[in-house]
């Protein structure tokens, strides 16, 4: 099974080396970087070290959605650009992904730093993945091609599209956790404060469960980098 590794990416300089040569030394199938107006020398940095870099509408589920579409492997993995895979983690996803009832899957999260609170949002991600079958995008999405295609690409929303595709996708079968893992960056609960961020998310979601368009909620869900 040939894996297809999509990128996007909104100003990464700062990320988006480290996150290619990560994935390039786990020889996938190809590496996809979907850019959405960068003001930043992204675009530059990426072009060396991917197969293949587009610059797309601005807007996350566009980006991937437009990577999808020019993938040529059988598998996907939809990556963020500041999120970096333990090593043998695309084998692992492979492997999974061959079995019959699958239809998803994500890795386990891994937050670089030592405060506890931490550890229960890691412990946290697993259960609403494995549990719930709720993933988001920085576990590192992974499913077969056609799996993709037949639940109806990423919702095309400013915000919790993931969520939106997971809810699609767990009808379909078996959303798994791999047990690789996928160091997340902490710079969005250290720009926001690990509490307040974390409220915040639980509050989005809460509200959107409540029928509040995803839309209406970007605006409280700012872009850090």
């Amino acid at each position: 099974m040939r894996m297809s590794v999509i990128i996007p990416a909104l100003n990464e300089e700062a990320s988006i080396i480290a996150a290619l040569q990560n994935v390039r030394a786990q020889r996938p199938h190809e590496i996809i970087v979907i850019d959405g107006g960068s003001s930043d020398h992204t675009v530059a940095m990426a072009t060396p070290l991917a197969d293949q870099v587009f610059v797309g509408e601005h807007g996350r589920a566009m980006q991937m959605n437009l990577g999808a579409d020019h993938a040529t492997g059988d598998a996907l993995l939809f990556l963020h650009a500041d999120c970096v895979l333990q090593p043998g983690a695309i084998q692992e996803a492979t492997w999974l992904l061959r079995k019959p009832r699958v239809a998803a899957g994500c890795f386990q999260m891994q937050v670089p730093l030592a405060n506890p609170l931490y550890r229960c949002i890691e412990v946290s991600a697993t259960i609403r993945a494995g549990l719930l079958g709720i993933i988001y995008g920085d576990q590192g999405l992974f499913l077969r091609r056609e799996t993709f295609e037949r639940a109806g690409e990423f919702p095309k929303l400013k915000l919790m599209e993931d969520v939106y595709l997971s809810l699609r996708l767990r009808k379909m079968g078996r959303i798994v956790v791999a047990k690789k893992g996928i160091t997340v960056s902490p710079r969005r609960w250290q720009k926001s404060g690990l509490i307040r961020q974390t409220l915040r998310n639980w509050a989005l979601t809460a509200l959107a469960a409540a029928g509040v368009h995803p839309d209406r909620l970007a605006d409280y869900y700012p872009a850090i980098r």
